[in-house]
């Protein structure tokens, strides 16, 4: 069967290899197709922390059940699954009081082993989600916005409040959507006017804000100097999580969902003042990729705008440069397989 792999930074190549063997405990799954993420763009431009080369890259997952045992899930021989992609041992102390998503020995596949970028996988039952009713582009966006969902629950968003979005990427739109989807006002932040305009547009937030030195007091004049009870980053770069408490309200939440390697430094009296609540959110639960299933089943989403780029697998290796430039219109690429 055909594989992709990240042989090195900047560097990927077609290979064959043979099908997976089915063992006791797990499932093989035909790859029908994989989302590109900001983990795969990071890992090829060689800036991903705990990464190893090579690597078969792809955690957002489309996929079909070609073997499996009979199990407690009801899952069967061609049933559509969704991949819960976060591989967690069941016994730390996070997975004991169920935050399973940060699992101390936690191994995402595409990251810390071998990812979906193939033909056939063999992957645990326990990380299958049924799909039946799901197409395969809808349970291919279904993990990134499980991620925008787990953060929204993290930040205990309540109906009626106002949001700041940083970052208009594929995660910042989903947590957006989301967001309004609860009963939020949304103001989406990012340098990007085209993607700003795309938010705007296409999703149908509330109001978009160019990122800059004015950007402070335009959330400001829309909150009559409220400021938003909720930030998220979605961005993970350095210095828009230092900033990012700028817009929040006194008494607010600062949720981090983008990954920054370096450290971060903050004004503690600027924090404090606000009695600021600074949390972090990785990665999502079985309760958020259910709540994701159960949106996308109503048509609530609009996935038609969010995937704007699919190509076959045989195609991926020259697009996949043109990927990392927003300019090129990128929400979310897919491949084929």
């Amino acid at each position: 069967m055909k594989y992709i792999t990240c042989e090195k930074p900047g560097e990927f190549s077609i290979k064959d290899k043979n099908k997976p063997l089915n063992s006791k405990g797990n499932a093989i799954l035909k790859v029908n197709k994989v989302g590109i993420c900001g983990t795969d763009l990071h890992a090829y431009a060689g800036n991903q922390a705990f990464f190893t080369y090579p690597r078969i890259l792809g955690h957002e997952l489309a996929t079909t059940v070609i073997d499996i045992e009979e199990n407690d899930k009801g899952i069967k021989i061609g049933d559509n699954v969704v991949v819960m992609p976060y591989l967690s041992c069941g016994n730390c102390v996070a997975c004991r009081n169920g935050k399973t998503n940060c699992c101390t020995n936690i191994k995402v596949l595409g990251v810390h082993t071998d990812g979906g970028m193939q033909e056939h996988i063999s992957v645990p039952i326990d990380v299958l989600i049924p799909a039946q009713k799901l197409t395969d582009d809808q349970m291919v966006v279904v993990e990134p916005l499980a991620i925008g969902a787990h953060a929204i629950r993290r930040s205990e968003l309540q109906t009626g409040e106002t949001v700041v979005v940083i970052g208009c990427g594929p995660i910042g739109v989903g947590i957006m959507k989301l967001a309004q989807i609860a009963g939020a006002k949304v103001i989406a932040i990012d340098v990007n006017q085209q993607r700003l305009d795309y938010a705007k547009e296409k999703i149908g937030i509330d109001y978009a804000v160019l990122g800059g030195r004015e950007s402070v007091e335009k959330v400001s004049q829309i909150t009559d100097g409220d400021m938003a009870t909720v930030v998220f980053d979605a961005t993970g770069h350095k210095a828009a999580l230092e900033s990012g408490s700028d817009y929040m309200s006194h008494g607010g939440r600062y949720v981090l969902v983008g990954l920054s390697k370096g450290e971060l430094v903050f004004t503690h009296p600027a924090i404090h003042a606000k009695e600021t609540t600074i949390m972090c959110s990785r990665n999502a639960t079985l309760e958020d990729f259910e709540h994701v299933i159960s949106i996308l089943e109503k048509n609530l989403f609009p996935l038609d705008s969010f995937i704007t780029h699919t190509v076959d697998y045989t195609e991926m290796i020259p697009n996949f440069d043109s990927w990392l430039n927003p300019s090129n219109g990128v929400i979310k690429a897919t491949v084929n397989f």
